[in-house]
């Protein structure tokens, strides 16, 4: 079932599965998902969803829109695997099928630091700048790495491993010197992050079972 992951500044704060035909995004109590800040207008948002698994997404005449990987949405827009839609300070994922099954209580489920460590530990530890030598776990399922306004990646953990995406930012991101896109790219062992000149070394170590 798809399901929609928000965070803000790394941290999740919201987790929710998409299984009506129509979910309401806004300020106001009366919608389906209710993201409490003066940036997000009252009915900012809708998620439509036709099927089993397609989500489409349509802004509501939101007075700040509504940006799909660093693009305002100015018509109704299919969602796709990985997609990251920008409200305000809110990030939200968009996953295409559950990431975890649910749960036997019913509603949905959150991930915790411990659900990722059973199988995998992964680490970025910067390798320029006054920061040099500094590791930095990575624990939550999505993370935002970068500075503000310049150039800002998003970390996201799945099932089949870590993948980065260019999040915000004029300075576009380099993975192993290649230029990383919306769309997710997969991280590998030893691969080398450049965050508008901070190189970041990414490390992935397997975990017993």
């Amino acid at each position: 079932m798809p399901q929609l992951i928000a965070s803000v500044q790394g941290v999740e704060v919201k987790h929710v599965q998409l299984s009506k035909p129509r979910t309401t995004l806004g300020r106001k109590p009366g919608n389906d998902i209710v993201l409490d800040n003066m940036v997000v207008s009252g009915e900012h948002c809708v998620f439509e969803l036709e099927g089993l698994a397609d989500v489409w997404l349509r802004d509501l005449g939101s007075t700040n829109g509504t940006y799909i990987n660093d693009h305002m949405a100015k018509a109704r827009v299919q969602l796709h695997d990985g997609d990251i839609i920008a409200i305000g300070p809110f990030r939200i994922r968009y996953v295409q099928e559950n990431e975890r099954p649910e749960s036997q209580f019913g509603g949905t489920t959150q991930f915790s630091a411990s659900d990722f460590a059973v199988l995998q530990q992964a680490a970025f530890q910067v390798m320029s700048g006054t920061s040099a030598g500094l590791t930095v776990p990575v624990v939550k399922a999505v993370t935002t790495f970068g500075r503000p306004g310049v150039c800002v990646v998003s970390v996201s953990h799945r099932r089949n491993g870590y993948f980065v995406s260019h999040l915000a930012g004029e300075t576009v991101p380099m993975l192993n010197g290649k230029a990383v896109a919306d769309e997710p790219m997969p991280l590998a062992d030893k691969d080398v992050l450049d965050l508008a000149g901070t190189k970041m070394l990414f490390m992935l170590e397997e975990m017993p079972q």
